[in-house]
């Protein structure tokens, strides 16, 4: 993919009806080596790929503990991961911390869903996107008609 004008910023849509900083964000998540989770009633399994960019760099760590129960495997930007990982540490820290005890993984999953929803329904942030096939009819009818929603 090439830079263009309409890449600054993820509110900037292009004539097109595209996000770029949108799509780029999805292809750095194709190009991250392969993780696979996989969990039974008494056991849960991370495997990641070691992969370095080139001979002389060393792999990325892509498997990272958050709590004695809970560890998560990165695929992608492995900065983002971790902004989230120090999120999701200190809301399994502040559990035990306050009600001694460790914090639900559905509870875990609300919080990082509020945390990364949120900004989206701020005022001058993407209020709408559609992703998939045959979705750019979409995307262009959500531009015309925001209006009409936002209300």
């Amino acid at each position: 993919m090439f830079r263009n004008q309409y890449d600054n910023d993820v509110t900037v849509w292009s004539p097109q009806g595209r996000i770029h900083q949108i799509e780029y964000a999805m292809e750095a998540v194709k190009q991250g080596s392969a993780t696979v989770g996989l969990k039974s009633k008494t056991h849960a399994v991370l495997v990641a790929l070691k992969r370095a960019q080139s001979e002389l760099a060393a792999h990325q760590k892509k498997i990272l503990h958050v709590d004695n129960h809970i560890g998560i495997s990165i695929a992608g930007l492995t900065a983002d991961a971790r902004l989230l990982c120090n999120f999701m540490r200190q809301e399994c820290l502040d559990s035990r911390f306050v009600f001694d005890r460790p914090l639900p993984v559905s509870r875990l999953v609300s919080l990082i869903g509020s945390k990364t929803q949120i900004p989206t329904q701020r005022y001058g942030r993407r209020p709408a996107m559609s992703i998939g096939a045959r979705s750019q009819s979409a995307r262009t009818y959500l531009e015309r008609h925001m209006s009409e929603f936002m209300q």
